[in-house]
């Protein structure tokens, strides 16, 4: 079984704070896996731990939010 988490969980994990990894899912960098029925939480899974792992090596490298939203769409498509 996969591990889910939360915003608040990716946050822990990652280091990334919440309003960043909600801008980055408002950019399309990252993408929910589900939603709670009820509360309509956001669920996430290990590879979007993954992906922000990639994020923010790729931010310490100095590339720029918009050459690595380029790189993933460029990803999706092939």
């Amino acid at each position: 079984m996969k591990n889910i988490y939360l915003v608040k969980d990716l946050s822990c994990i990652t280091g990334i704070s919440v309003y960043t990894i909600k801008y980055y899912l408002k950019l399309g960098l990252i993408k929910e896996v589900g939603r709670t029925s009820q509360l309509n939480y956001r669920y996430f899974n290990d590879s979007t731990v993954k992906q922000l792992a990639k994020i923010r090596r790729l931010r310490k490298e100095g590339i720029c939010i918009d050459e690595i939203q380029n790189r993933i769409k460029e990803r999706a498509l092939k």
